[in-house]
């Protein structure tokens, strides 16, 4: 990672000047890594009554039986109160849920504690959601983010790729002094791949270091996002399945030598080390991916509900979890070679009257072409 110094570089909240909380949901039973269990955790609320119905909510002093929430943006999803709830179960939708963790969610208003309206709102298939975890790496997804506690900052403040969260006036900036103009999309890369730990971003007018810096940070978007063709390591060097996986693996271990990774008698190799030591915020990733997909809930829960078996879903999703962290991880030494000496400071920004944004930029912006509904089937105007 870049290391810091004291050159006036200016900070990830002036450049990007919109962020959001992330979303707390309040209970842990809305989501999960297969949709399939969602939809049988609603049917089991549903179908239960009166206090046997609040205890499977497990209510909360935002979320009960008898809130009154409209809709998310974006979903279609019932506005009465749970109290007389029934019907099908809302189609769960993907979110990442931990750092390289995509699970799913029951999109419902009324299962979430703070759920973020304005996130919902201009989450679509352009949207890019910067995240800042607790210690201060940089992640990056296309779907919602519920990680937590770190702020959330979209490229986008409309749907549909329409104005960048990016200080007025820091395109036109960067273009003079590179000579070109550069893409929203890639001042993102940029800031994936010169962020420091301080949460400063050193900028550039050297526009071959520029170029450099850009294609670094694609890569990782790339990879992060997961999407388009799917990520692979060079031939001999590809995860698989050795011995086969049980139904219902209890332990992680890791042989160093090996590079093996033994879920109980389950074997998958090879698994560079740079992948099993990946860590966001202290925390091993294929430890806790893992442990969420093992660690038995309490009985008697909606939580409690959830597949009896291994899911052939999860081994896919865990090889190519491991190729992502090994890729990620062979990056960094170019990250640390990303060297900015002589960059554009907060004072030179400040000059040019790109900074400070303006509190406008810093509030979500009027994207409602249409109405949301209310609790209670009332419209909503926002």
């Amino acid at each position: 990672m870049p290391s810091v110094t004291h050159d006036d570089a200016p900070l990830l909240a002036d450049l990007m000047p919109w962020s959001v909380a992330p979303p707390r949901l309040g209970r842990a039973w809305p989501t999960g890594p297969d949709a399939a269990s969602l939809k049988a955790r609603w049917d089991a609320l549903v179908k239960a009554e009166g206090p046997d119905r609040e205890a499977l909510l497990e209510p909360t002093r935002s979320r009960t039986l008898h809130s009154a929430v409209g809709q998310l943006p974006g979903q279609s999803t019932g506005t009465e109160k749970l109290l007389r709830a029934s019907g099908p179960c809302p189609e769960p939708v993907r979110v990442l849920l931990a750092p390289f963790d995509e699970q799913w969610l029951i999109p419902d208003h009324r299962l979430i504690d703070a759920a973020r309206p304005e996130l919902w709102r201009v989450a679509d298939e352009h949207q890019i959601f910067v995240l800042e975890t607790p210690d201060s790496a940089l992640l990056a997804t296309s779907l919602l983010p519920l990680l937590r506690p770190g702020r959330v900052r979209p490229l986008y403040r409309r749907p549909g790729a329409e104005e960048p969260n990016l200080a007025p006036g820091l395109l036109r900036h960067l273009a003079a002094r590179l000579g070109h103009a550069p893409a929203p999309v890639d001042v993102l890369a940029w800031i994936l791949a010169a962020t420091r730990p301080d949460l400063t971003v050193p900028l550039t007018d050297d526009s071959e270091l520029w170029s450099q810096g850009v294609e670094l940070g694609h890569r990782m978007l790339w990879l992060m996002r997961r999407d388009g063709n799917r990520p692979k390591l060079p031939g001999g060097r590809r995860p698989y399945v050795r011995a086969p996986l049980p139904t219902r693996p209890l332990t992680l271990d890791y042989d160093r030598d090996e590079e093996t990774l033994h879920l109980d008698e389950g074997r998958i190799s090879p698994v560079p080390q740079e992948a099993w030591d990946f860590e966001v915020g202290g925390v091993r990733v294929l430890e806790q991916w893992f442990t969420t997909r093992t660690t038995a809930p309490e009985a008697g829960t909606l939580s409690a509900i959830r597949p009896a078996t291994w899911q052939q879903a999860w081994t896919s999703e865990l090889l190519e979890l491991i190729t992502v962290l090994a890729l990620l991880a062979e990056l960094r030494p170019q990250r640390d070679e990303l060297t900015v000496k002589d960059p554009i400071t907060t004072a030179e920004l400040r000059e040019a009257g790109v900074l400070p944004a303006p509190e406008s930029a810093r509030r979500p912006a009027s994207v409602l072409d249409h109405h949301e509904e209310g609790p209670e089937g009332q419209f909503a105007l926002v």
